[in-house]
């Protein structure tokens, strides 16, 4: 059964405001337990008429905290309210967006890519440790070197060795022989288990991995692996650019994947998205919270329910197909960018259908990069400049920046 549909205004306030009533009431229960309140009304005024049509905001004051897990079962149920609208969340991103189907999935709304990323990677360290008896010095992460950096530090966090495969310099791909000679390489230093973190849409290029270069190779060499995508930027873009791939539950192989609302889906700063197949949370359990309601399974641990809220309700606003058509907007402004600099000679880089435009730094003059905005690639020693096509990134401010460029 679908469950992105698009909601009216009024829909969507009704709902959250009924979630919000299911949660604990801090002025009319008597709640003395919790080391937690609503925001501090001396600071935070909570009776501005305005707030009873603006669900979000009312949700930052009443302040739920979504500690845990919700999508195991049982969670601290004084906030049950708005957990239910967070599992919502949940499976419509895993099974609709990321084609997941009728199966089921667990988890979590987290503070950004960084910490679902190493979420991921806590997991399946924990499992090859359990079920393969594996040491630290045996397992491996493997990604692109132009992963995130979420990559080196889940490395570090978690003390396992950490292996870059390379890119083509101009087309920004992995292959086969690369990934191969990288496995040797792990392989000649005792590493025996492999953590892959495939790229959908790095955060520089806007590159994606063809991931079947990993699993086969993997499967061709019977090393043992669990591969997880990172979609922290390409998650609520890539799948709408280009609908038909393998970067989702879809693929067998695909045990996890990140997603990051706080950039294409424009949520507040602290909002990501954790998501796995059934029965891998368990990994991550940290029985020794025993006084959380359901114990607690996530890096984070306590975490504001507001998050979860205003992902639940950009998704109900747009619905799938506004949220399609938001996408081809964007993807338009790109070629139109790219047409425009290719008119003028200048040599830039974009995937297909992504919307960054990265340009060779020889075109460009460092006051105008700085003028604009753009991002280097290396603040040290800068070879790219990168052009990220938002919301607020019109045609009309292109056409200003062509022109001194």
């Amino acid at each position: 059964m679908q469950q992105w549909k698009k909601l009216s205004q009024q829909q969507i306030k009704e709902r959250i405001f009924s979630a919000l009533n299911e949660n604990v009431d801090y002025y009319n229960q008597n709640i003395i337990g919790l080391p937690a309140s609503h925001l501090d009304d001396k600071v935070f005024y909570q009776n501005a008429p305005f707030l009873e049509d603006a669900p979000f905001l009312s949700t930052l004051i009443h302040n739920p905290n979504h500690i845990g897990c919700h999508t195991l079962g049982s969670s601290e149920s004084f906030f049950k309210g708005t957990q239910a609208i967070e599992k919502e969340a949940i499976a419509l991103c895993a099974k609709e967006i990321l084609k997941g189907g009728q199966e089921d999935f667990d988890g979590y709304v987290a503070s950004g890519g960084t910490e679902a990323n190493m979420q991921a990677v806590w997991i399946y360290r924990n499992y090859f440790m359990k079920e393969h008896h594996a040491s630290l010095d045996e397992i491996a992460l493997i990604s692109s070197a132009d992963a995130h950096y979420s990559s080196a530090k889940a490395s570090n966090v978690f003390q396992i060795g950490f292996y870059k495969v390379p890119v083509d310099q101009k087309t920004r791909e992995i292959n086969h022989n690369g990934v191969e000679k990288t496995i040797i390489h792990a392989q000649s230093e005792r590493k025996k288990y492999f953590i892959v973190m495939a790229n959908m849409m790095t955060t520089m290029f806007g590159s994606v991995d063809n991931v079947d270069c990993y699993t086969e190779v993997l499967s061709a060499m019977n090393a043992p692996f669990k591969l997880h995508v990172d979609g922290a930027y390409g998650g609520f873009f890539y799948p709408f650019a280009k609908a038909e791939n393998n970067l989702n539950f879809s693929n067998r192989h695909v045990n996890s994947i990140t997603l990051d609302a706080h950039k294409m889906l424009q949520a507040p700063y602290g909002t990501g998205i954790f998501l796995i197949r059934k029965n891998w949370m368990a990994y991550a359990n940290t029985q020794e919270a025993s006084y959380v309601e359901g114990e607690d399974y996530t890096l984070i641990g306590s975490r504001s329910g507001a998050n979860a809220i205003a992902i639940w309700m950009i998704l109900m606003t747009y619905g799938p197909n506004g949220w399609y058509e938001k996408t081809m907007v964007l993807n338009h402004r790109a070629t139109w960018l790219c047409n425009q600099l290719k008119e003028r000679g200048i040599a830039f880089y974009r995937y297909p259908d992504a919307n960054i435009v990265t340009i060779e730094a020889e075109y460009l003059k460092p006051e105008v990069c700085k003028k604009y905005g753009l991002v280097p690639d290396n603040h040290k020693n800068a070879k790219w400049f990168k052009i990220v096509i938002m919301d607020h990134v019109t045609i009309e401010k292109l056409e200003r920046f062509l022109e001194e460029v």
